[in-house]
């Protein structure tokens, strides 16, 4: 009896050694990476086609990725200190600049999906200064560095296979370069939210915004509704981004642009 509890507790302990050896291992430095790519790509046979794990091998990690991850102080700011920091006034008056003059496109972006212009250009202002500031950081790498590192490796993870999948579908190679986690276009989508919400190319304008008030309409933002805290939309700009000072400064800047 002894010996057959023995050799059941063996057969276990072999079960678990396969188990762990299945599981790519999370790491905090550089050191791990290169073995969790090889320990990655057998876990995403027949879930990412090889080509798409070429690309993924040819990745590197990303310090510039992982300063940003770590270094995101400008959150606790107050929405006054915020605002200057993010060069609000400017924001409002490029914005109300381009209301005018991109009046067609906002009218049918708003017939469609019900979504004004205000909180787009606050949107689009806020991430990437009106297309100016999309990041240099490579995109793949950036997002199989944070699916590696242990803080939020099964949120990232789920990035790295939609990424993956955009690489399939040619929206991205291994040479595209966006922000730091990951995010690319003038509204800087993450791969998921590409894939989910994306209407075309998010370096185009046109497709970046339609791509933006599609996500925001997919969080429940109703037409005619506001969008300031406490007003039915705010939901919606809340699902964009999880900062509460972001969330209110988006619906502030919105909200002047709109009231031009």
């Amino acid at each position: 009896m002894r010996r057959m509890t023995l050799a059941v507790a063996a057969i276990a302990g072999l079960a678990g050694m396969a188990g762990a050896a299945e599981a790519a291992q999370c790491g905090n430095t550089a050191a791990g990476f290169e073995a969790w790519k090889r320990e990655f790509a057998q876990e995403a046979r027949g879930k990412a086609s090889a080509a798409s794990l070429a690309a993924l091998e040819g990745t590197s990690y990303s310090t510039a990725t992982i300063s940003a991850d770590r270094g995101q102080r400008s959150f606790k700011l107050s929405l006054e200190q915020f605002l200057a920091k993010r060069g609000g006034p400017t924001i409002v008056s490029k914005g109300r600049q381009l209301k005018r003059t991109n009046a067609a496109l906002f009218d049918s972006i708003e017939q469609r999906y019900g979504v004004p212009p205000g909180p787009l250009l606050a949107i689009w202002g806020m991430e990437t200064g009106f297309g100016a500031v999309r990041g240099n950081v490579n995109t793949l790498s950036a997002v199989a560095t944070l699916a590696y590192d242990c803080r939020r490796s099964e949120y990232f993870t789920d990035q790295l296979y939609a990424a993956l999948t955009l690489v399939d579908r040619g929206l991205l190679s291994p040479s595209t370069r966006g922000a730091a986690h990951g995010e690319v276009g003038h509204t800087q989508f993450l791969p998921k939210n590409v894939l989910t919400y994306g209407t075309g190319d998010l370096n185009n304008v046109g497709a970046a915004l339609s791509s933006t008030a599609n996500f925001l309409k997919a969080h429940g933002w109703r037409a005619g509704a506001g969008y300031q805290p406490g007003e039915p939309n705010f939901a919606a700009i809340q699902g964009w981004n999880a900062a509460s000072v972001y969330q209110r400064a988006i619906a502030q800047l919105g909200k002047q642009i709109d009231n031009d």
